[in-house]
């Protein structure tokens, strides 16, 4: 379920790995609408991460609350789930081989702020990340004028090949079977 206002956005799903496509282009489009295209590859990667998180170790299960709003100049994005054990950020140095573990810390490094509260009622807890949002360049609010000039065809160049050698001076006629010199 999809919930939204001018500037919040609400989407409740299944953290499972399908969903998290279709969520990151809900993200994605949000961020288009609100002229925020620049904050959109950082948003996503950050998305993805939270939500890999709820998918790999939220319980009971994995219904989860994706919330995107923009207040005050700043994005906010954040993941609530029903499983109320906060996340650890692992160093990234500790194992470079790790196939897994790097979620936060990859969250930490896109964004500028990030943290993870209890639901106050302790039924799970919500992880969150935000961005500095600076809008991309708005649209023009007047029409705007194109003056029309006609088309010409550019000169084309002419190429012109040149033998250097010198010319002979006289040319051998060839002159037909039968005929007469004259």
């Amino acid at each position: 379920m999809i919930r939204h206002s001018r500037r919040h956005c609400v989407v409740e799903l299944q953290a499972l790995p399908l969903r998290i496509g279709q969520i990151r282009r809900i993200l994605s489009a949000q961020l288009r609408h609100w002229q925020l295209d620049p904050l959109i590859d950082r948003a996503a990667l950050g998305v993805t991460e939270l939500l890999s998180n709820v998918h790999r170790h939220a319980d009971p299960d994995k219904t989860c609350t994706v919330e995107i709003e923009l207040r005050l100049g700043r994005l906010t994005v954040s993941v609530s789930d029903s499983d109320p054990r906060l996340p650890v950020r692992r160093d990234i140095d500790v194992d470079a081989l790790a196939t897994c573990g790097r979620g936060l810390a990859l969250v930490e490094a896109v964004s500028e702020a990030w943290g993870a509260r209890r639901h106050p009622d302790g039924s799970g807890k919500a992880v969150w990340f935000s961005l500095r949002a600076a809008p991309g360049p708005a649209a023009p609010t007047a029409p705007v004028g194109i003056g029309a000039k006609p088309v010409r065809d550019p000169a084309r160049p002419v190429l012109v090949a040149v033998d250097r050698a010198p010319a002979p001076t006289a040319l051998p006629v060839a002159v037909p079977v039968g005929a007469r010199p004259g």
